[in-house]
């Protein structure tokens, strides 16, 4: 399992555990963070550098992405795998899965969630099947893309769906003292070093603007645990007005909490979808990343997943690159906030948003953990043959 970032890293030990529900025998090693770790798995390298955003920053570590890329296929080949899956992070996949196929042809390469071919670079879909053997997607709409290629694609669905935990809002506001009458906001700055850097100084002070025109609003900082110490340093007074957790077992808690949500851009969207907690987008990325991404590379007028089913409607606001400013975003939510129907109206236009993201009653990492070992099998098969 090659997991580079702390969504892939989840999604890489809930498939972990699916396997070992079906084969408690099998032999899993890894690369990645904490939460293979949390399943016993131990990388043999430091990924987290790899929390890199945008094309221009991309460019500026590429040098550190190769040397890591190649400790990557090192540990690979030396660990002799029948089945080797990369999980997200295109880049850094491409480059391992280019490596290992060079030294060792014989071993399967699974890609566990493709490239986003459907908003942009449709490219993409023929350089990853020149170099892994079955593709794991989220999506329908993205197997056309790969049938002209011959590619094996299985759709799993949305992991953030089927790992769907009910919040108890009630808990987390009875062990932080946030009564039952007080307001709620939460803000989730993001999960990579460059998302605290580039859009969690909006969403502190978009926050803390709403904190002054109500001081009873209770504001509440949720960073992800591998950016939590970053987002503290960054913002060193913070808990002289919000609360600060980045406790990974509040987190549903939390969104099920909140009466509205600032969130920086990605899987946080869909899981507070999940949780019934009206939300406001933010992101912003490299200026460069951004001119190439809006003149050539990106197809669609949103990035909010949950617009993007909505036929590329906004049903959840966002504040993008040149719009994200912390008064817009305040504005947007102290009318939300100062409206009696606003929030609720919200939760029904997320809940059909949401239904639409939704195929069928299925469990993303044990259709995934299926393929794996039907792969790995084939890799065996194929030993014995020859």
């Amino acid at each position: 399992m090659v997991a580079a970032e702390a969504s892939g890293d989840v999604l890489a030990r809930e498939v972990v555990e699916e396997i070992r529900k079906k084969d408690p025998d099998v032999h899993i090693s890894g690369i990645g963070g904490d939460e293979l770790a949390s399943a016993g798995i131990i990388s043999p390298i430091d990924v987290s550098p790899l929390s890199v955003l945008g094309f221009f920053e991309g460019i500026k570590a590429y040098g550190h992405v190769v040397k890591l890329a190649d400790a990557a296929a090192n540990a690979i080949i030396s660990d002799r795998p029948d089945v080797v899956v990369l999980v997200d992070s295109w880049g850094f996949m491409l480059r391992v899965a280019q490596r290992v196929r060079l030294r060792d042809p014989s071993i399967r390469l699974v890609k566990l969630v493709g490239p986003q071919v459907w908003a942009t670079r449709p490219g993409r879909a023929k350089t990853l099947a020149s170099v892994v053997d079955h593709l794991l997607c989220i999506h329908d709409m993205e197997v056309p893309f790969y049938e002209p290629y011959n590619l094996a694609t299985t759709v799993i669905g949305n992991p953030a769906i089927s790992r769907h935990v009910e919040g108890d809002g009630a808990r987390f506001r009875g062990l932080n003292d946030i009564f039952e009458t007080e307001r709620m906001v939460l803000v989730l700055p993001g999960s990579r070093s460059s998302e605290i850097k580039r859009v969690a100084p909006a969403l502190v002070e978009a926050a803390h603007i709403l904190y002054k025109k109500d001081r009873s609003l209770r504001v509440v900082f949720a960073p992800a645990k591998n950016v939590a110490e970053q987002f503290a340093e960054a913002f060193p007074d913070i808990e002289d007005w919000a609360l600060l957790t980045s406790q990974a077992a509040d987190r549903y808690d939390a969104m099920a909490a909140a009466d509205l949500a600032l969130a920086c851009s990605g899987t946080v969207t869909t899981e507070l979808a999940m949780q019934g907690t009206p939300m406001i987008v933010s992101y912003q990325t490299g200026w460069i990343t951004w001119a190439l991404a809006r003149g050539l590379l990106y197809k669609r007028k949103h990035i909010t997943l949950l617009n993007i089913v909505s036929d590329d409607q906004e049903i959840v606001p966002e504040f993008v690159q040149t719009k994200q400013k912390p008064e817009l975003i305040a504005d947007k939510a102290w009318a939300w906030l100062s409206n009696p129907t606003a929030l609720p109206q919200q939760k029904v236009d997320q809940s059909i948003a949401l239904d639409r993201m939704k195929e069928g009653d299925r469990d993303a990492a044990e259709i995934a953990a299926s393929v794996v070992l039907e792969e790995a099998a084939k890799h065996t098969a194929g030993l014995i043959a020859s």
